[in-house]
This record gives structure tokens, sequence and C-alpha cells, in this order.
């Protein structure tokens, strides 16, 4: 009866240190997000499809594969390292890219920039890890070395590979939503490719080095590579959040001259900052939702007359365009500077 509670304790334990590191981590990938947020319900839709489907399809999937290679080889190091380097990679970077693929042929009207593709992909990507977490937890950390190897599993889980599921999954959302903003069918059709065979290589690779480098040695020098990578698409996360900026800025100039915001209206508008600040006084006198809606349609604004500039009227982007003019029109007297 004793073991059983602690059994169930240890349960809870992992299902909390899966998921709510994971849901703090999907919050920063919106915050990043700094100037067009994504819907919310879209977002969750996409992290319950990688908890849920993703997850769940691909311990299926992998394990029965596993059980192929193992009753065609009868060897369980190459079982391990053909199902680590080749299976897992294509079977989960393609569960989770289906949520970024549903995103993009279905809410094509929110998949506006490369940071969306890259937003997208990420907490798809967090909704796995937080269900292979919980698993790993649970069973490497709690049943091989008690509540003792929870903790080391939560800090491997957490700390040291935290970011890794999104860093590859991040690939395919950069390869949708390059294809997405081009023209050239060239780019339509090789930018979803290339996306997704980063994916599956970078994921590839790491399992690789996991597997090949055992030990406290092994963990720091993957470590190193994971960190590495992350750092990297942290410098192109921080890129495009200032190609977005200065999208901005350049798009809305038309708005200032056609008098539908002023001069104060647009200076907020291009700094995240500052709309920060003009949503927290509007918290103050009403104004809030008018806020910041009004500083969203002044980013949507900008994508799609950036949209139109490349793309033409692909989806009415004009009408789309005069729609939200009106609408920012209307909140401009309301909107908090």
């Amino acid at each position: 009866m004793e073991a059983s509670v602690e059994d169930f304790l240890a349960i809870l334990v992992s299902i909390f240190f899966g998921f709510v590191p994971m849901f703090f981590f999907a919050y920063l990938a919106y915050w990043t997000d700094r100037y067009e947020k994504e819907p919310k319900l879209l977002l969750f839709g996409v992290f319950f499809w990688g908890a849920i489907v993703a997850a769940g399809g691909a311990f299926i999937v992998n394990t029965l594969l596993g059980l192929g290679v193992y009753m065609f080889t009868a060897s369980e190091q190459l079982t391990d390292i053909s199902t680590g380097t080749l299976i897992a990679p294509l079977v989960e970077e393609t569960l989770k890219g289906l949520a970024v693929l549903a995103v993009f042929l279905i809410f094509r009207h929110e998949f506006d920039s490369i940071l969306d593709g890259i937003v997208y992909a990420a907490i798809a990507a967090m909704g796995f890890a937080a269900t292979e977490n919980a698993y790993y937890i649970f069973s490497y950390g709690y049943q091989e070395g008690g509540f003792t190897g929870i903790i080391f599993l939560v800090f491997v889980r957490v700390i040291l590979v935290g970011w890794q599921h999104p860093f590859y999954t991040a690939f395919t959302g950069i390869g949708l939503a390059a294809a997405r903003l081009s023209r050239n069918t060239l780019v339509k059709i090789i930018a979803p490719i290339a996306g997704f065979t980063l994916a599956m290589m970078t994921h590839s690779f790491h399992n690789l080095l996991a597997s090949i480098l055992p030990g406290l040695e092994g963990l720091a020098i993957g470590t190193f590579i994971d960190w590495s990578g992350w750092i990297f698409m942290f410098l192109f996360v921080m890129w495009a959040v200032y190609r977005d900026q200065r999208s901005i800025a350049t798009h809305l100039r038309e708005e200032v001259a056609l008098g539908i915001i002023s001069p104060t209206h647009y200076r907020v508008a291009c700094s995240a900052w500052q709309q920060n600040a003009a949503s927290l006084g509007a918290l103050f006198n009403g104004r809030y939702r008018a806020t910041t809606r009004f500083y969203q349609l002044a980013a949507e604004l900008a994508h799609k007359k950036q949209q139109r500039l490349t793309l033409g009227e692909e989806g009415g982007n004009t009408a789309i365009i005069e729609r939200l003019r009106a609408e920012m029109a209307r909140l401009a007297p309301l909107a908090e500077v």
C-alpha cells in the first residue's frame, strides 16, 4: 500500500515537472513574438497536438518499428542505435511537423512571417517534450533511482536538453514560412523539404551523440553542442524579431500620412517596450482591450502590406488591408499612447 502511494506521488511529480516547465517555455516562445501575437486557441491546439497525438503516436510507432529491427537483427545495441538515429527522428519530426503543416494549410492568414513558423513549431514541440519528459522522469528517473533519480532526470530533461525538441522542429516551421512568403515555385517546394530535413538531421545527430558518448563526459560534450545550436537559433529569432520591427516601421508610415494613426501611435507601434507600457497604462483606464487590439492590428496591417508587396493579391490582401485600416481608425481614439 505504501509503495503504491509513493508510486502515485512519483507519477504526479513526473507529470508536474514534465508539463509545467514546458508551459513556461511555451510562454517564452509566445512572448518572443513581440508584435503580432498568434491566437492563443491555435497555440493551445498545436501544444496539445504535440503532447497527445505526436507523443502518443511516436511512442507506438517507435516501439513497433524498434521491435521489427530487433526481430530482424537480434541485437539490442543495433536496435537502440537504429531507433534513436533513424526511426525516432523521422517519426517524431513528422508527427510534430504535422501540427505546423495544419496551421500552414488551414490557417494561412495566421502564418505571416518566419517568426510565426518558429513559434508554431516550437510550441508543438514543447507539447511533445512535456509528455516525453514526464515519461522519462518517471520511467528512467523514479523507477531506476527513486526520487533522487527524479531530481537528476528533471535536471537533464529540463535544464540541459529542455529546448532540444523546439530547436529541431523550428527548422520545419522556418521551411514552411519561407514557402508561405515566397512567389518562387522552387522555393515553395524546396524550403519545406530542406527545413524538415534539417529538423531530422539535428535530431538524429543529438541522439547519435547520446548513444556513442555515454556517461558524464558524453553528457557534457552533448550539452555544449546542444547549447551552441540553441544560441544560433536564439540569434536567428532575434533577427526575425528585428525584421518584423523594421517591416512595421516601414509600412505604417503611410498610415501616419493618411491620418489613420498619429505619430505617437506610430512610435509606440514600432517599439515592443512602449507597447507594453501603453498596455500597462491602459489597465487603469478601461482601455486595455482597445489598446492591445489596436497595436495587434498595426502589426497585422504591416504584415499584410508586406505580403501584398511580395505576393500580390494572394488571399485578397487589399481588401484585408482596407478592413484593418478601418478598424484601426475606429480604435485609434481609444488606444493608449
